[in-house]
């Protein structure tokens, strides 16, 4: 049997959640997994519990003084990371320590060849930023697992790929002159939707102009106009020949999700699955990781991230 996904799930992952009535809860890891489990997808991957994060991990993108407040807040248990999205709860920091840890596990099987690629749907925190939380995001692990590549494996150009209805400005603006982080990122326009950010027109600055691609879609826009962005952003990534491919996957642009007003099906995060494995085959070697990212109706979330899933393991 092909074991070449490495699937990240577990009780303690599972524990990135908020307090009772926060749209990002406790039950998202569970409910996808009882799916996945039902439609044969568990087996055929091999499921790993990651190691938590370190301090010293988490440092490599977060500014010290920050995650010294993560740690207070986690004792105190209560209050606000941010501005009223992000609330503290006792050990969020070592809830939200664990995604890290997923993540850069699953860097260290896929550059060791243990794995072929990995999904970590709890995970793809892409709203926080080096010194704050943002958006229902303590620690951001992609920013996290970005200076990971670089610093332990080498890798310089690597491929950010986002089609979470949320723009990813975590990423995005913290990368802004980064012209070796190639940005393909697909959203509801932020004229609509949180956190405003990622026009058209943003696409890099200083040497990095060029290398971002904001890829903003009206409120209603369905699979047809998704996949016309789609081909855009491919063709651009072919272009950039990136050594490693990240891909956050939210499927809070499904149809129904209680927080965003596109009408895609899981069809879209099957297609893009797909579709990013082949330019992780003809430019990095297959080296690619997935991340589950937002969604907020169980039922879609799942749907999704099996879609996601299934292309990941038949690949």
């Amino acid at each position: 049997m092909n074991r070449a996904t490495h699937l990240f799930v577990g009780e303690q992952l599972g524990g990135y959640g908020f307090p009772a009535g926060h749209p990002l809860s406790v039950d998202r890891q569970g409910a996808f997994v009882d799916a996945a489990r039902a439609r044969g997808l568990i087996e055929r991957a091999l499921v790993v519990e990651a190691p938590q994060g370190t301090r010293a991990q988490i440092e490599r993108f977060h500014h010290a003084d920050y995650i010294d407040e993560v740690i207070e807040a986690s004792r105190r248990g209560e209050g606000y990371l941010d501005g009223g999205d992000t609330p503290a709860f006792p050990g969020c920091y070592e809830a939200a320590a664990q995604v890290v840890g997923a993540a850069l596990d699953g860097a260290r099987r896929v550059m060791a060849g243990e794995a072929r690629r990995s999904f970590q749907p709890v995970g793809g925190l892409h709203h926080a930023r080096r010194g704050a939380a943002a958006g229902f995001c303590v620690f951001n692990d992609l920013g996290v697992l970005i200076e990971t590549l670089r610093s332990e494996y080498g890798i310089r150009r690597i491929a950010y790929i986002d089609i979470d209805v949320h723009h990813g400005d975590g990423v995005f603006y913290e990368y802004e002159d980064d012209a070796e982080l190639i940005v393909a990122d697909i959203h509801q326009d932020g004229r609509f939707l949180y956190p405003g950010t990622g026009h058209a027109h943003e696409t890099g600055r200083g040497a990095a102009e060029g290398t971002k691609l904001n890829l903003p879609l009206r409120p209603g826009a369905d699979d047809a106009q998704f996949f016309r962005a789609w081909e855009e952003a491919e063709r651009f990534l072919d272009a950039h020949a990136p050594e490693f491919f990240i891909l956050q996957c939210g499927a809070d642009g499904l149809a129904g999700d209680p927080l965003a007003d596109l009408r895609l099906s899981a069809t879209a995060h099957a297609q893009v699955t797909h579709r990013a494995l082949a330019l992780a085959e003809r430019h990095a070697r297959g080296r690619l990781m997935a991340f589950g990212g937002g969604g907020y109706s169980l039922e879609n979330l799942s749907v999704a991230w099996c879609a996601v899933l299934e292309a990941l393991i038949e690949a």
